[in-house]
């Protein structure tokens, strides 16, 4: 058995699952925050990663980080490649993933108090402080459970996955695709030790953030 796959989306998912929080904590900020009437426009752009077909995703990546594409082409010209490498695979979990994490911090961010906030304005707190001493400790438990989900989703990931990082043995083939390798190849004992290992692994990182937020609580 080849645990390449394993090894690698464990380390896809955390690359991952580390830009999506980085990216997507101030968008979840500024969605739950903001009263401009372009609003509701960004928060249905967020979303759409849900509902759109992975391979359209996955095929507009593909043009946007390719040799040709405007992104590709401004990396290409300092030495770093994106489609069909790793790094597609990473940004390809965390396009999949994004929306599952701003929805749950938008969502505890906007049940935060707003009196706590106002109280730490008028003790000449700047955003930026109010930020990491009010809001986000009070809304911890959502946006812990948004980066857990945002890490399984990016484990699972496959269509966007395939269109911009390929299915490369020993390079770009995650967990899922080695498991649609295997199946497609009629070796049923290895899919299904693949596929168990999947489903562990997911229930372990779920159980294991249900455990530490308890304890913390």
């Amino acid at each position: 058995m080849d645990w390449f796959p394993l090894r690698l989306s464990l380390a896809v998912s955390v690359a991952a699952t580390l830009v999506t929080l980085l990216v997507g904590i101030p968008i979840a900020w500024w969605l739950a925050r903001t009263r401009w009437k372009i609003k509701q426009v960004i928060g249905v752009v967020v979303m759409t990663p849900l509902v759109l077909p992975p391979t359209v995703l996955g095929y507009y990546l593909l043009l946007l980080i390719s040799r040709n594409g405007v992104v590709g082409r401004a990396l290409e010209g300092v030495g770093i490649e994106l489609a069909f490498t790793w790094r597609a695979a990473v940004l390809a979990a965390a396009l999949g993933s994004f929306p599952l994490l701003v929805r749950a911090a938008q969502a505890g961010f906007e049940s935060v108090d707003r009196q706590l906030e106002d109280a730490a304005r008028t003790l000449g707190r700047y955003e930026w402080n109010i930020f990491w001493s009010v809001t986000l400790p009070l809304a911890w438990r959502s946006v812990v459970a948004g980066t857990a989900l945002a890490f399984c989703r990016a484990f699972g990931d496959f269509g966007i996955t395939l269109m911009v990082a390929g299915n490369i043995p020993g390079r770009t083939q995650t967990l899922p695709l080695a498991i649609y390798d295997h199946v497609q190849a009629n070796a049923m004992r290895e899919a299904n030790t693949l596929a168990l290992v999947a489903i562990g692994t997911v229930l372990i990182a779920l159980l294991g953030v249900g455990r530490f937020v308890r304890l913390r609580y």
